[in-house]
């Protein structure tokens, strides 16, 4: 087999492959003894047919098409693997030369990862915010967990923010009750938003058995988009009584005696909350710089799947009514216009992202190991609801295990440049993120680790 590559741009390359059919004997064999157990032949059992047999019956071509559509993908995989061609997405082939017992050539189109000159980083500072915890922001806290132990009250007064109530829904469109919006006996809290818009202003100040009606969009189901009038009848009102925030309080709620140990114990969490968003600003920061101070050629296909992919998720909600989505967007004040190009702008951020990483992360010798890994699939398959073995089975069904890997490894390209820069807060004082992105040495001692486990791996035994 003969190969050569011929770039077309930054981002595409033809591979040109010319394969002698003095080595398509095997894949021949392989065609005949196929197509064998497909055709009965009198006075052959099936798939005992000699091939010449075979052609005399059913002629040449259909053993050509059978072993051209075998041939193609395996010698383009060989072709890609001698010429160290770095490909993104699927290849569009074509047969080039086909001549019966003497050649087959074909050439396969396909993006590649573009060749990127990272920028050079040396001497740069960024800046992040404060971490400051207030004494407010811990008493909101300390509500927060009041609240999850406080009692509902009925009250015999107009329902106001904050309070709980019980009520029956309604909702009609053009005068056609719409089902999925009507419910009886739910309850809800005034101010929360959890329901629809208006409904708030409709109930405070409404006392238990009255019934108030609003106009408001309903943002999903059939009707997305459109005008509703809602009635809604308030059923009962209740309040929420919080314990008082003493002692007997912390040793309820918490594992503290006291409601200052407590308190500290917010102090300390909310501070480490601060500093992970710390690190969250470093890296995006870190991140913008990259992409404003490099050039990325974008592969055309792979902006065209990442686009598709984006508009796919968001239609796939509404049953891929197109005209649903768009009511959708209508209520939440956008267009299909704007939509269409914020999916674009995000897509080629997105793209150009994973290329600058994919590089970095080949620039540093980055590698994922088991651990990592797992704790990955394990967060996501906390995010999705689902057992990690379910995950797990679900992304290797989808082909998404690969991608998983290279999202970590990239997450890891990204923290190395972190480590690499110096990060000061609003205050001019040098952050230290060690705790969240690792240090210079713990990646050395990670590398050499891994170097060790693949000598070892190929090492052999004694």
């Amino acid at each position: 087999m003969k190969s050569t590559v011929e770039q077309l741009s930054p981002t595409r390359v033809k591979i040109n492959v010319e394969v002698p059919f003095d080595e398509l004997k095997p894949n021949f064999d392989a065609a005949y003894r196929k197509i064998a157990q497909q055709v009965r032949i009198p006075g052959f059992r099936p798939g005992k047919a000699p091939a010449r047999v075979l052609e005399s019956r059913i002629g040449r071509a259909p053993v050509l098409d059978e072993v051209v559509n075998e041939v193609i993908p395996a010698k383009y995989v060989e072709a890609v693997r001698v010429g160290e061609v770095r490909t993104l997405g699927q290849p569009e082939f074509e047969v080039t030369k086909l001549e019966d017992r003497e050649v087959l050539e074909f050439s396969a189109e396909v993006d590649v990862r573009p060749e990127i000159e990272l920028p050079a980083l040396d001497g740069l500072e960024i800046s992040v915010d404060d971490v400051e915890t207030t004494d407010e922001e811990v008493a909101e806290q300390l509500d927060e967990l009041r609240a999850r132990f406080g009692t509902l009250t009925g009250v015999e007064r107009p329902a106001e923010n904050g309070d709980f109530v019980s009520v029956d829904l309604s909702a009609t469109v053009g005068g056609e009750v719409v089902e999925e919006a009507s419910t009886t006996g739910l309850s809800y809290e005034i101010g929360s938003g959890q329901l629809v818009d208006g409904i708030d202003d409709a109930i405070i100040g409404a006392n238990a058995g009255e019934t108030k009606t609003f106009t408001t969009k309903l943002v999903a189901g059939e009707h997305a988009g459109q005008d509703a009038d809602v009635t809604v009848t308030v059923q009962s009102v209740k309040q929420r009584e919080l314990p008082e925030p003493d002692d007997e309080f912390a040793q309820l709620a918490s594992e503290f005696d006291t409601i200052d140990e407590l308190r500290g114990d917010l102090r300390e969490r909310l501070g480490r909350v601060k500093k992970m968003q710390q690190g969250v600003q470093a890296r995006d920061k870190v991140l913008d710089i990259l992409l404003e101070r490099t050039e990325v050629p974008i592969p055309e296909k792979v902006l065209e799947a990442e686009v598709e992919n984006r508009k796919h998720d968001a239609v796939h909600p509404f049953d891929h009514d197109e005209a649903k989505f768009a009511e959708a967007l209508e209520a939440e004040g956008r267009t299909l216009d704007e939509f269409t190009t914020e999916v674009q702008e995000e897509s080629e951020k997105a793209v150009r992202t994973q290329l600058l990483l994919d590089t970095i992360a080949d620039k540093e010798q980055t590698t994922v190991d088991d651990g990592e890994l797992t704790e990955r699939i394990i967060y996501q398959a906390q995010r999705f609801g689902v057992s990690p073995d379910e995950y797990v089975q679900r992304a290797q069904q989808s082909g998404q295990l690969t991608a998983i890997y290279a999202d970590v490894r990239r997450g890891k390209a990204l923290a190395s440049v972190v480590r690499g820069i110096t990060v000061k807060d609003g205050s001019g004082t040098e952050v230290d993120l060690s705790e969240l992105f690792g240090t210079d040495e713990d990646a050395q001692a990670e590398t050499e680790e891994s170097q060790a486990t693949e000598e070892a791996a190929t090492t052999p035994a004694e």
